[in-house]
């Protein structure tokens, strides 16, 4: 019996050292799997979406910018994405749970977006300086049309929730969720099912 105690105790030290190590490597200030765990850099997203086609790169080249112009603005950028996926989603600064779900709006984005078009719709904000604070804090390689009324927002989405997501396919219906998206996995699996595959 006595044996076994240096095996035992060598073993606990063991484990104690790769759960200090694990800790060690999560990310500061959140938890694993949280918002920021999902972080790109700016090179890591040039290289996602190298290649993109002409209609996708426009969008990229506008990423993390605010753009005016409501409706006729939004729907010719609609028209030029025509036989593309898109995936619009509404938000606001003021909104917590869009702060939370924009790490994973951001990695999705930017390993879907050479194939899928996403558009952001910053609904009733009543401040473009928040607005543009809050697309600054978390770069996206996609832009985001200002909707200060909150009537663009609440047409595309079907309702007053935000945040909401629609997912437009090629062809077929769109799809509409309303809430926040806790994951970056449970957005891409959403994107393939109801964007690609819709």
């Amino acid at each position: 019996m006595t044996a076994r105690r240096p095996i035992v105790t060598l073993v606990c030290l063991a484990l104690a050292a790769l759960i200090a190590v694990g800790v060690a490597e999560l990310p500061h200030g959140s938890s694993a799997g949280g918002p920021s765990a999902t972080r790109l850099t700016a090179t890591r997203t040039r290289a996602l979406l190298a290649g993109s086609p002409p209609a996708l790169a426009a969008l990229h080249a506008q990423g993390g910018t605010l753009i005016e112009g409501g409706a006729s603005a939004l729907h010719a950028r609609l028209a030029s994405l025509k036989g593309y996926p898109v995936v619009i989603n509404k938000w606001a600064s003021w909104c917590e749970p869009c702060r939370e779900e924009l790490g994973a709006f951001q990695r999705v984005a930017a390993e879907y977006g050479r194939r899928v078009a996403f558009v952001g719709i910053d609904s009733e904000d009543p401040s473009r300086t928040n607005a543009r604070a809050f697309l600054k804090s978390l770069p996206v390689s996609y832009p985001s049309y200002y909707d200060e009324s909150g009537a663009l927002g609440e047409q595309l989405t079907d309702g007053h929730f935000t945040p909401a997501t629609v997912f437009v396919p090629p062809r077929g219906k769109p799809y509409i969720r309303e809430g926040e998206y806790p994951s970056a996995a449970k957005l891409a699996r959403d994107v393939q099912r109801y964007a690609l595959n819709g």
